[in-house]
């Protein structure tokens, strides 16, 4: 009812053909993929010239050794990152000390996470009638938001 019916003609190999013979229309290969190949090589060539001529400049080259002071992750990664950097002060014990120490300790803690729900077999699951698990929940929240927060001003 809302459809149109429409006709489709297609030629005949013979009729493109005649068309071509005529010059009413021009074969797609070879013609007008030639046409694409010689735009794409003058392209090419132009890019390849301006960079030769006037190569990019990207700055010093990087040292995998060596982090810049202004580079900082994302603020969801911020408590982790200051986690490691207070964990400098354990290099009395020996240069390898504190990132052993701040990838480790933070692997600690997420254990602890995943097994507190295991030790913590209180029957009572108000949080008001748990005193000891609720304060640690807050407290570790605390130290989080307060280790994020000093990561992002440090």
């Amino acid at each position: 009812m809302f459809k149109k019916e429409v006709e489709i003609k297609y030629l005949s190999i013979e009729d493109k053909i005649k068309k071509v013979e005529k010059g009413e229309a021009h074969w797609f290969f070879p013609h007008h993929v030639a046409l694409q190949i010689i735009i794409m090589l003058i392209v090419m060539g132009a890019m390849i010239t301006l960079v030769t001529l006037f190569p990019p400049h990207l700055g010093e080259k990087a040292d995998p050794f060596v982090t810049p002071e202004h580079i900082k992750p994302e603020w969801y990664f911020l408590a982790a990152y200051q986690f490691l950097k207070v964990a400098d002060i354990f290099e009395l014990l020996g240069r390898w000390a504190p990132k052993i120490i701040g990838v480790a300790g933070q692997g600690v803690i997420i254990l602890i996470i995943f097994l507190f729900p295991f030790f913590d077999r209180h029957p009572e699951r108000r949080p008001f009638r748990r005193p000891i698990a609720t304060l640690t929940g807050i407290l570790a929240s605390l130290i989080f938001i307060a280790m994020t927060i000093w990561g992002y001003y440090s």
